[in-house]
């Protein structure tokens, strides 16, 4: 984006805002049409989104399909069933001390809001806080990912000829046009990315006392333990961690188990493996690629901090790493340090179950935790002595998909949720509402109900000041 392009965002914004505020976005028509558009578009131009997904990650279209195209279009599908009772006011019960009385939630729609999306599922959450947003009402500005531009590229350039323009607008740039865009107000922001740019959209936010929804990371970890069928954890260990090439935010980060554990889990994941990828992943059109040469220096210098027992290989110039497995990593290593966002597993060794709740405690909270146990006290303590945006057992990442659980983290992986009605909700405000008829003796003691504690007692005299004069 030229300097000139920059200086149109302020532009931009307050037209998106001139549009809000002549209702454009509130009918529940308007709604449905853009939601039922957006749909379209996917399904029409899905081969066109599994091109540029291809170019940026060297996914599969099939796993496009799944992870991106196919699980926006069920949170559409999701949305349009519900809508009409997620915009309905909700009648809430009045004290007696108040009656005749009636209340209720009003939600509305914030105004401008601002997408901010992350490069490893750079469709599917660029679009997923846009359902939310559209459906409570709201205008969008639409951020893309620079590291994944030939998806951010095909979202410029399709999705203002569909959705209506004088709502939705699609910003593409890097670092400049997301600080002009930062620079300007407005009502929600969503973000999807690392800590230390949170930490940046936050700093921005509150220069405008804006709400923010912060969509993390963080090292979530895996427990197993000797109880269940290892083969059957390890197959799913490995499909949640190396799908995408390991460049998703819930994927397990690494393994906790004791020692004897670990030693039998290793060559049931390296079977895992070669179920799902062959023995050759470098050929195997559905293992992905690293998203650009930064992020693959940085993986790659994991390889040192401990034994492999799994993969190992890697090739720059296709910016492929194998499905890796380490053993021997120590606690203090560098890949224990950071949240790996890659194909690496490291197996951390502990002395039971104990043990690996204190490690998990004492670190920063992740986005999820996985327990791979069939012991019920074991599952219990993980529930009351961890911390983590989500908590699934026996099977990694698939909360995602179930739109009445908000997806959301914890502390240092992000703040609020969304997916489903809680989408709907990040982006609205619950107006209280509250209507008591003018009656003239509606504070009188013959319809007030006897009051039976000295709190009643405190509100039926605040009330029968409103008898006053000039109140």
């Amino acid at each position: 984006m030229t300097a000139t392009a920059l200086d149109r965002i302020p532009m931009i914004v307050a037209g998106l805002r001139h549009s809000f505020s002549r209702g454009i976005t509130r009918p529940e028509v308007w709604r449905r049409e853009q939601l039922m558009r957006l749909r379209a578009l996917l399904q029409d131009r899905g081969a066109d989104f599994e091109a540029a997904l291809r170019s940026d990650l060297g996914k599969s279209g099939t796993e496009a399909q799944l992870t991106e195209i196919g699980f926006l279009v069920s949170e559409i599908d999701h949305a349009l069933a519900h809508l009409s009772r997620w915009m309905r006011p909700r009648r809430v019960r009045v004290p007696l001390a108040v009656q005749p009385a009636s209340a209720r939630i009003v939600p509305e729609p914030l105004g401008v809001v601002l997408v901010i999306a992350p490069w490893n599922y750079p469709l599917m959450l660029a679009l997923s806080p846009v359902v939310g947003a559209l459906a409570a009402g709201n205008s969008v500005v639409i951020k893309p990912s620079e590291l994944a531009p030939a998806t951010s590229a095909l979202i410029a350039r399709l999705v203002p000829d569909v959705l209506d323009r004088r709502a939705v607008a699609v910003i593409e740039g890097a670092v400049p046009e997301t600080t002009a865009l930062l620079a300007e107000r407005f009502d929600h922001i969503f973000y999807t990315g690392n800590a230390r740019v949170g930490r940046i959209v936050a700093r921005a936010a509150a220069e405008h006392l804006t709400p923010v929804t912060l969509e993390l990371g963080g090292k979530s970890p895996a427990y197993v333990d000797g109880t269940v069928p290892l083969h059957l954890a390890a197959r799913r260990i490995a499909w949640g961690k190396f799908m995408n090439a390991g460049q998703t935010c819930v994927a397990p980060d690494y393994v906790l188990g004791r020692p004897e554990v670990l030693r039998a889990l290793a060559p049931l994941l390296a079977e895992a493996v070669h179920d799902l990828y062959g023995s050759a992943p470098e050929k195997n059109p559905d293992y992905g690629r690293i998203v650009n040469a930064a992020q693959f220096d940085r993986l790659v210098a994991y390889l040192d901090d401990g034994e492999i027992v799994l993969g190992g290989a890697y090739d720059a110039a296709r910016r492929f790493i194998a499905p890796t497995v380490l053993v021997g990593v120590e606690r203090t290593a560098a890949v224990m340090r950071d949240e790996i966002f890659g194909p690496i597993l490291p197996l951390v060794e502990v002395s039971g179950l104990d043990d690996a709740l204190a490690f998990v405690a004492g670190r920063e909270k992740p986005l999820a935790a996985y327990v791979f146990s069939e012991r019920t006290a074991v599952r219990r303590r993980w529930e009351r002595e961890t911390s983590s945006g989500a908590l699934g057992f026996d099977a990694p990442a698939l909360h995602l998909v179930v739109p009445e659980l908000p997806f959301g983290g914890v502390g240092e992986s992000g703040m609020g949720a969304y997916h489903g009605e809680r989408s709907f909700r990040a982006f609205s405000h619950e107006k209280a509402v509250l209507a008591k008829p003018l009656i003239p003796d509606t504070l009188s003691s013959t319809i007030m109900p006897p009051f039976t504690s000295r709190k009643d007692a405190l509100v039926r005299r605040w009330l029968g000041k409103l008898r006053e004069p000039g109140i």
